[in-house]
């Protein structure tokens, strides 16, 4: 499997009958590929950060789902619908703050329905093979359509960038976090093909370093100019100058605008806000989540302790010290400037932009 396809890291895609993935716990010092052959183990990937990243988490799991469907034996309707929403249960309890893993598998559920709609008069094993090619191919377009989408935030959102500007990124928003090419990550690349001279500042990101370990080898891979800091840098660096724009992703944007993403972000924004840089967030409108009203109704995952504890599978604090670690924090509205999407950018007030920019998706032909 190549590392690139067209120019652009694959991330997670279908490949021989299989999900193939970048295992992005061994990067950067190994570039190592697994092809998963069995639902649960594209499950496991995705609660144990093999995969990772809203828009990824989305595809993979569609992926996984028309991979554990096209496992399943010719069965009678109602035992294939039972099979089916067993594995859609499993892929939901992966993540859960993430919501484009929720509209990814909802996204499943209607093509599935649509399927055992479309071909009443065909049963047995030529209907189980209507209905599981038919999945496939709806993962396999949530999947392209991810890529053309992070491609359209990328041409929207580069005008909000200029040649010069110092960038800090937080977690890791590129083509490791999507089926390709990237948000925010996606905004910079963009901004660079068209000639920018950008600087961009990598926050390691605490306390699993998708920044030091993800971001910066992705910027390294594609040649943009980048520098590593520690998380608690980023302050001096903007009263310093160094910073002039923040840009990150997001993993669910809630309907007013508030958006949840790796922890640290809103502090982040705090800093730019009392810098007077203006701080923005590039996310598809699949992480837009109109049934959350705002920040306070997204849940926030708390993960492994060890997390925090260990580094590099060492243990760097005391036996038996308590912990809290929630994977992610929420930045209020009041503090982005804009959100990049694929329909265009969004300014405040957010309850009535991303409103009109959701209208405007459903309008134009998939």
């Amino acid at each position: 499997m190549a590392l690139k396809e067209e120019g652009m890291i694959r991330t997670v895609f279908w490949q021989d009958d299989a999900v193939g993935m970048i295992d992005q716990k061994a990067l950067p010092l190994e570039e190592r590929y697994l092809v998963l052959r069995k639902w649960e183990d594209v499950a496991s990937a995705i609660r144990d950060l093999t995969v990772r990243g809203a828009p990824a988490i989305g595809v993979a799991a569609a992926l996984g789902i028309a991979l554990g469907m096209r496992s399943l034996p010719s069965s009678p309707d109602r035992d294939l619908a039972d099979s089916f929403e067993r594995i859609c249960n499993a892929f939901a309890r992966t993540r859960p703050t993430a919501v484009n893993l929720f509209w990814a598998i909802e996204r499943m559920k209607r093509r599935f329905r649509a399927a055992m709609a479309e071909e009443p008069g065909v049963s047995g094993p030529d209907r189980f093979a209507v209905i599981r090619e038919a999945l496939l191919r709806e993962a396999v377009a949530i999947h392209d359509e991810d890529i053309a989408a992070n491609r359209a935030m990328g041409l929207h959102g580069r005008v909000l960038l200029e040649d010069g500007d110092g960038v800090l990124t937080h977690c890791n928003a590129g083509a490791l976090a999507t089926a390709g090419y990237g948000t925010a990550l996606g905004v910079i690349r963009a901004a660079h093909e068209e000639g920018k001279r950008l600087t961009v500042y990598v926050d390691e990101t605490r306390p699993v370093l998708q920044g030091a370990r993800l971001t910066a080898w992705e910027l390294m891979k594609e040649g943009i100019p980048a520098i590593l800091i520690t998380d608690n840098m980023a302050a001096s660096l903007m009263k310093r100058g160094a910073i002039r724009k923040v840009i990150t992703g997001a993993d669910r944007i809630a309907a007013n605008g508030d958006a949840a993403n790796k922890i640290g972000t809103y502090g982040v924004a705090v800093l730019a806000e009392a810098h007077g840089i203006p701080f923005s967030i590039a996310a598809p409108l699949s992480t837009v989540d109109p049934a959350t009203p705002d920040g306070d109704a997204i849940p926030i995952e708390e993960r492994d302790p060890s997390e925090v504890t260990t580094l590099a599978g060492r243990r760097i604090a005391p036996e038996g010290i308590a912990v809290c670690n929630p994977a992610f924090d929420v930045t209020p509205a009041r503090l982005i400037a804009a959100i990049v999407t694929e329909a265009g950018i969004a300014r405040p007030p957010y309850g009535k932009s991303l409103a009109v920019l959701h209208a405007a998706k459903a309008q134009s032909p998939r």
